[in-house]
């Protein structure tokens, strides 16, 4: 039945396609792709004001421009919506749930977006959101889109530091902030850090101040500060601004290992038709839907949970501890609010299953028809425990992508089998390979996960750089036009796919991604350490495993005390999800001779590969640091 009522299936067949044939439909797609993202565009009834030229200029990456002549916007697509049929549930660790229907909702961005009019915000400007996971949040962005301003958020659990980081590149004119927000049934005030962030984001003229504890209004020299509830007073039909389908929609955030993360833009278009073509066909979401994933702000599956609203569904919006006050926190939401497809990390289910949690036979979990799993690889005995213990009729979507470009390349679809420990398919439309180093298309063998051909949600670049030289350095330069993403993956004989990890060094803490940048700039903070190394270890049970590494200096001992201010260090600075698992004093912090620390070797080394095969001693500048890493990661018995 599944299968037979799907949108997919329809789609299919109206492509002349069966539905017992995703890789026959896959390849039309990834051969046609001007002519499977034409028929995803109609699919939808995406609203233009006026129609696209041509689908794609060329299929040359970078460079490559989707839809245009085309005049649309996004916020034209979520608020086509109307009625008194919930757009959002706002759900936080105490207190009742917020409902915003779709009229309620199309009030409030109206409101928003003329109150930042007033302010003078234009088209291209940037507006900032320091918001945790709650409707205000989704009203800013699309206040934002609605206006043509360009929209970047991150959680208020983000030190000020590392958002400024984010957020000064993008020389922002409004910021939206949150007084504090909740976590584990705590209160955590951060008006302190949004005047930090402040200080250091001079060109914010105004700020708009979101109650989640009940604080005063800041009261900062030569800034505007309004109260969230009379910045949406006046309720009123949106004003949308028809836009150029390739205008930047907003900024994510995709930390790599060195300098500030790099701010990735996406179009309106872009984002748009691919969120509808994954969650439309491939994750079948409907109308009347309750679509949650477990998120912040700072993470892509946030704004995933922003576009099912395109096709209809309700975004169930969680903000606070998935383990407090007990660890079956989620599928209480799930009971509670008739959630249909609930997304978290493996790492969550790995802790339920840990615990010894039945959430089917504890929770009515009659609604739910799909449990969404991404963040990193979801161990393949966890398959058989959701089944078992969430629900033996559940489609289980385990998915992996990017924020980088908004999407998952390797998902599920309906019609298909699941594997444990793979991924059912490549995504429609999607020209995903695995490759070897010289550049030849793997099966059955683990290489470099790459895209071959362009991808509408790609980036239109990454903010500021200005010569697209950062932008094809960073995915570009190892197989030149193709894009690399940064994963090891297989790609079976079956079309199916398995994801390793990552290839580079970025951690990625059950789907939270940050830059080493971010720990090194908090913890070479602390007077006494000289410098630091931090690894991101995937480990073959599923778990995670993120040491800290820490050359003293001379004459300094790591006491309990020490590690005590380095942890919290991180945690205040950079973010709670990548305090370290332990600190480890070292002698030395080997580097290439060009000075960049050796993450990406020693991380392979302790998963296991050989020295001489994770690198050149020749061209390291201290050869015994490393004999020192080989023999930890041995004392450990690897990972």
């Amino acid at each position: 039945a599944r299968v037979a009522g799907s949108r997919l299936t329809a789609f299919a067949a109206r492509q002349g396609f069966a539905p017992d044939d995703y890789e026959a439909l896959w390849r039309w797609s990834v051969e046609h792709l001007e002519d499977f993202w034409a028929a995803v565009w109609d699919e939808f009834d995406i609203r233009a004001s006026a129609p696209y030229d041509q689908v794609l200029t060329t299929r040359q990456m970078p460079g490559a421009r989707w839809f245009p002549g085309a005049r649309l916007n996004l916020a034209d697509q979520v608020l086509r919506w109307t009625g008194v049929a919930p757009a959002l549930l706002s759900v936080g660790e105490q207190g009742e749930p917020v409902v915003v229907t779709r009229d309620e909702l199309r009030g409030l961005v109206g409101a928003l977006s003329a109150t930042l009019r007033g302010l003078g915000v234009n088209q291209g400007d940037r507006v900032v959101g320091y918001l945790p996971n709650t409707a205000e949040a989704v009203v800013a962005l699309l206040a934002c889109a609605s206006l043509g301003a360009v929209w970047s958020g991150c959680a208020p659990d983000i030190g000020p530091q590392s958002a400024v980081d984010r957020f000064g590149q993008l020389d922002p004119v409004v910021l939206l902030a949150a007084d504090g927000y909740r976590f584990g049934g705590k209160q955590c005030p951060r008006l302190d850090a949004v005047q930090a962030l402040l200080a250091g984001l001079p060109t914010v003229r105004a700020v708009v101040q979101v109650p989640v504890l009940g604080a005063p209004l800041l009261a900062p020299t030569g800034v505007r500060v309004l109260a969230w509830s009379d910045a949406v007073a006046d309720r009123r039909e949106p004003e949308v601004v028809q836009l150029e389908a390739e205008a930047p929609l907003w900024v994510v955030y995709s930390s790599g290992t060195t300098g500030l993360p790099k701010g990735l833009v996406h179009s309106h278009a872009g984002v748009m038709v691919m969120g509808l073509a994954q969650l439309g066909l491939q994750y079948d979401v409907r109308e009347g839907d309750r679509f949650f994933w477990y998120s912040s702000t700072s993470w892509i599956m946030w704004n995933t949970v922003v576009m099912s609203l395109l096709l209809g569904a309700t975004g169930v919006l969680y903000d606070g501890s998935p383990l407090w006050p007990t660890a079956d926190r989620l599928w209480q939401l799930a009971e509670d609010h008739r959630i249909t497809s609930l997304g978290t990390s493996p790492g969550y289910l790995l802790a339920c299953e840990k615990a010894g949690l039945d959430p089917v036979g504890d929770h009515d979990l009659s609604a739910l028809q799909a449990v969404g799993v991404t963040g990193s690889p979801l161990p393949a005995t966890s398959y058989a425990w959701v089944y078992e213990h969430v629900g033996a009729d559940v489609a289980l979507h385990v998915i992996s992508g990017g924020t980088d470009f908004s999407a998952a390349l390797v998902c599920d679809a309906p019609w298909l089998p699941v594997t444990a420990g793979e991924m059912s398919c490549r995504g429609l439309g999607l020209a995903v390979e695995s490759w070897d180093e010289q550049g030849r298309p793997l099966v059955g063998d683990v290489g470099e996960l790459v895209v071959t051909a362009p991808m509408p949600s790609m980036p239109l670049g990454i903010w500021g750089d200005a010569d697209g030289s950062r932008y094809a350095s960073a995915y570009f330069d190892v197989y030149p036009g193709i894009w690399r993403h940064g994963d090891w993956a297989t790609i079976t004989d079956r079309g199916t796919a398995l994801v390793h990890g990552r290839s580079d060094s970025t951690l990625n803490r059950h789907g939270v991604r940050m830059g080493s940048a971010d720990v090194y700039a908090a913890v070479e903070a602390v007077p006494e350490v000289a410098e630091a190394l931090v690894l991101g270890i995937e480990q073959p049970d599923g778990g995670y495993w993120l040491p800290l590494f820490v050359r003293l200096v001379d004459g300094v001992v790591l006491d309990d005390a020490l590690v005590g201010r380095i942890t919290t260090a991180v945690r205040e600075q950079a973010s709670p999800r990548h305090v370290p698992d332990e600190v480890v004093a070292v002698p030395a912090v080997p580097h290439t001779r060009t000075g960049k620390k050796l993450e990406v070797p020693l991380k392979r080394i302790a998963q296991g590969v050989a020295v001489e095969k994770a690198l050149n001693l020749g061209s390291v500048d201290d050869p015994e640091a490393v004999a020192w890493f080989v023999r930890y990661f041995a004392s450990r018995g690897s990972s």
